[in-house]
């Protein structure tokens, strides 16, 4: 799927999230500035939630809510190259199961949080964003884009 414009992106990132359900785990990959908080924001727009930003200093921000979203952003954890190591430290598996959890840079040790999940590249060429998806298990089956 090729993606223009930011509202584009984020329009994509509403109508994933208007599917999501508790539980629910999503991998973004690209590199930096290929809209991958953009699409965040729009998933957590279709939650309900209006402050959504990048957690890249913080880690992870859990936006409390009928059905609460944990954004994880990866990128300082795999410059430690102790991401494995450092995932566990936020305990996710605690809390995943009660919330829909987008994780920035989630590549293998983000993976191995769940054998259903939602995969997403974002290509960045010039303005335009190419977008592909893999979808990991039955959860996702019915998803539509």
């Amino acid at each position: 799927m090729k993606i223009a414009t930011a509202q584009e992106m984020f329009g994509l990132g509403e109508k994933i999230g208007a599917q999501l359900r508790a539980g629910d785990l999503i991998l973004l990959n690209g590199p930096l500035g290929a809209g991958k908080t953009v699409l965040v924001q729009g998933i957590g727009a279709a939650l309900g939630f209006t402050e959504v930003t990048s957690p890249t200093f913080v880690i992870s921000r859990i936006h409390k809510g009928a059905l609460p979203l944990i954004h994880v952003d990866t990128y300082r954890l795999l410059e430690s190259g102790k991401a494995a190591l450092y995932l566990d430290d936020l305990d996710l598996d605690t809390a995943r199961e009660n919330a829909v959890t987008v994780i920035e840079w989630g590549g293998a040790e983000s993976a191995r949080l769940s054998d259903e999940r939602l995969e997403i590249d974002i290509d960045r060429t010039d303005d335009e964003r190419v977008v592909t998806w893999r979808a990991i298990g039955p959860r996702w089956a019915q998803l539509k884009l």
